[in-house]
């Protein structure tokens, strides 16, 4: 295999920044009532603030228009738009279901025709279509790929996205307030987009990050479904997809809001990162001396302290002074967050020569991780 290269990092934020203060006031409030669940959400997560491409009721920009903004962000006069081979874009919130949210962006850069991976699922979709690029560049099959994620979660979680459920609630004369599964991840989620320049050569004008081996996997054959949309989740753990049920349900139900089964989530998604972390340590001969920045999407500082005992008992012991998240000041930008963390170290100097980083990117949908070993070159 030819060695491969991130070699230009690029992201685009919407809007200015949201405080904690703000939030309700862009997203509004369900039934008109302040969230139980946000003050609580607030202060475990460490999010100070984060943005949004929603203000005053309606959208400054499509998902698509960020990642194509991002992307071509990536090139100028040295390494024009025609020299693109290969197309990656992953996202957890397309803004249709058919065509492909890479097909649309595709389009909205409007360059020549290019091969397409369009990865779905939520977090590791951006690091899916990353290893596509990835192994078509190492097996000599192109030579320069753009790699995106991107989300755009603000506009549903917006308060009208639930008012036919709450009106349903408030004829049936029950609690009007959206459940906790639904709430949680109002206060979570935020929007952005952020893309890398993959190459079969290292940058020639500064420093670039050398692929060294990038890892994924699925837990989907032993876990049930814990982040969903466009689906309710039955009593025994499977899922009804919307097309399974009645319109006036999609509203009364909110079917296509983001949910989350926090139980599930407790219990799994740091130990199963660190049981695949620990095969993948055996695999690599990778040991904690061999990491000099620790890159890890958390989506919530919550898991901060269970990531680090976790990790120490495999081995892994890696002390906070190195690692590195920009999680409090841009928010759980989904699959974009990884390539936010990268492209902050490598565009504002943080990383030289001879660095090695180990990036974690989990996926608690039904559970999948990627692992992802760099050295700066």
């Amino acid at each position: 295999m030819s060695p491969v290269y991130i070699t230009r990092l690029a992201k685009f934020l919407p809007n200015d920044p949201v405080s904690n203060d703000q939030m309700e006031s862009v997203l509004g409030m369900v039934n008109g009532k302040p969230s139980k669940a946000r003050a609580l959400v607030l202060r475990n997560n460490g999010i100070k603030t984060r943005y949004y491409a929603y203000r005053d009721g309606k959208s400054t920009h499509t998902n698509v228009e960020m990642a194509a903004t991002a992307i071509k962000s990536l090139f100028d006069e040295k390494v024009p738009l025609s020299s693109l081979d290969i197309l990656g874009v992953g996202t957890s919130s397309p803004e249709q279901i058919i065509p492909s949210h890479g097909s649309m962006v595709h389009g909205a850069i409007g360059n020549q025709r290019v091969e397409l991976i369009s990865a779905a699922g939520t977090c590791c979709s951006s690091m899916q279509a990353l290893k596509y690029a990835y192994m078509a560049i190492a097996a000599g099959m192109a030579k320069t790929a753009a790699v995106c994620g991107s989300e755009k979660m603000s506009t549903w979680m917006e308060a009208s996205r639930f008012q036919p459920e709450i009106e349903n609630l408030n004829k049936l004369e029950e609690n009007g307030y959206i459940a906790f599964e639904k709430d949680f991840l109002r206060w979570m989620l935020s929007d952005g987009a952020a893309a890398a320049l993959v190459q079969d050569k290292p940058n020639e004008d500064g420093l670039s990050f050398r692929i060294e081996w990038l890892e994924t996997t699925s837990y989907a054959n032993e876990l049930e479904t814990c982040m969903y949309a466009g689906a309710v989740k039955k009593e025994d753990g499977s899922l009804t997809g919307w097309n399974d049920m009645g319109t006036d349900e999609w509203g009364h139900q909110s079917v296509f809001s983001v949910k989350q089964d926090t139980r599930i989530l407790g219990e799994n998604i740091v130990p199963k990162g660190g049981l695949y972390l620990a095969e993948l340590m055996k695999k690599h001969n990778l040991t904690v001396d061999m990491v000099d920045y620790y890159l890890p999407h958390m989506s919530s500082e919550f898991f901060k302290k269970q990531i680090y005992e976790h990790h120490a008992r495999i081995g892994m012991d890696i002390p906070y002074d190195k690692w590195f998240y920009n999680l409090p000041k841009i928010g759980n930008v989904g699959s974009a967050s990884a390539f936010m963390m990268l492209e902050e170290m490598l565009n504002t100097g943080l990383v030289k020569k001879g660095d090695r980083l180990l990036v974690m990117v989990p996926e608690s949908a039904r559970f999948s991780y990627a692992y992802m070993y760099l050295t700066v070159v």
